[in-house]
């Protein structure tokens, strides 16, 4: 078991650096300042300098959920605090990971431990730091289900502060760090509560019928694990290959009534009970229904097997896969009356 780094290590603020090797749509954009950050004293001594205070700042994980549309005349903090502990009380298990920990090294640690809760949301890209601010969700669960609390550094007062899961106020793919307390905690560990006894999810997606091509009857975790892993390499591109940030888009969620509108007209439209007595759609049936799956547009494109992602051909500039984007939220809304929101975060 590794531990969470805290002391102190000397701070090394470098200057016109290119980001292209940290993000995953391998957008070749420049900081003007940047530093890593690999134990939590160093957000102190950093912030204590009010030069950086005053500067526009861009906190940066696995670079998995963003699109880098300009260079950034500011201060890139890329947190790599690292370490994996748990703590087991009866069938119950705390898991604390590091900010900046890859986070399918975290599921991975849990599947082999057998500690069960996280299976479902393997080969995610990101960082563990990351997965409270966008509440990272895939195949039937969310990360609010697993969630136990995260330790936060808050920029303005230089303190650390402790999260509950009620405090982040999570939603579909949003949670306080997105809303009202955007930009002003940087996440330095996530703790997790997860079980010694497994609950093993596979209603959604192909799970099930992938289990059963393997003649699995009765799944374990590493069983679940290895089949999201499957069934999401099957369809996404690997971003070391290929420059993408996964989906791209959320999946929009209407009214009924709303919903009633869209199936009048398109009767095998794919759709999900939401919250709220609302509806939730696929944004990739919705966007391959216009005609864009598998389509180039210059340097950019959609993935041939998922409509969802936006790939980087190579040379896309960020503006370009924007401008792309917006096409194709145009011709969704033309087309079905329902607007395509970005999943990404757009850097400009």
């Amino acid at each position: 078991m590794s531990q969470i780094r805290h002391q102190k290590n000397m701070l090394q603020i470098q200057e016109n650096v290119s980001l292209k090797n940290f993000n995953t749509f391998g957008i070749d954009t420049s900081a003007r300042y940047f530093v890593e950050i690999a134990h939590e004293t160093e957000l102190t001594e950093l912030f204590a300098d009010p030069q950086w205070q005053q500067t526009e700042r861009l906190i940066l994980g696995g670079g998995s959920n963003m699109l880098m549309v300009d260079d950034f005349d500011g201060l890139v903090v890329r947190m790599n605090i690292r370490g994996i502990e748990h703590r087991i009380s009866h069938d119950d298990v705390y898991v604390e990971a590091g900010g900046g920990e890859v986070w399918n090294d975290l599921v991975n640690y849990c599947v082999a431990h057998e500690y069960a809760g996280v299976e479902n949301l393997s080969l995610i890209p990101g960082s563990v730091g990351a997965s409270p601010i966008q509440n990272i969700g895939a195949y039937g669960v969310e990360l609010k289900d697993v969630f136990h609390s995260c330790r936060a550094f808050e920029i303005a007062t230089g303190t650390f502060r402790n999260f509950s899961k009620e405090d982040c106020k999570f939603g579909y793919r949003e949670s306080i760090f997105k809303a009202e307390l955007k930009e002003q905690y940087i996440i330095v560990s996530v703790k997790f509560h997860l079980s010694l006894v497994a609950s093993i999810n596979t209603r959604y997606g192909a799970i099930e019928q992938e289990l059963q091509n393997r003649g699995i009857s009765n799944p374990t975790i590493k069983d679940v694990s290895q089949v999201v892993a499957h069934i999401r390499v099957s369809k996404l591109p690997d971003p070391s290959t290929i420059g993408n940030a996964g989906s791209f888009f959320k999946n929009p969620v209407i009214s009924a009534e709303e919903f009633a509108v869209v199936q009048a007209k398109f009767p095998d439209v794919v759709n999900y009970p939401a919250a709220d007595g609302g509806v939730k759609l696929a944004a990739g049936w919705l966007i391959e229904q216009c005609g864009w799956k598998g389509k180039t547009v210059g340097h950019t494109g959609t993935w041939k097997n998922q409509a969802l992602v936006l790939v980087n051909h190579g040379g896309a500039t960020g503006q370009e896969v924007y401008n792309f984007s917006s096409q194709i939220i145009d011709s969704v809304y033309t087309k079905f009356g329902v607007t395509l929101q970005r999943e990404v975060n757009i850097i400009s």
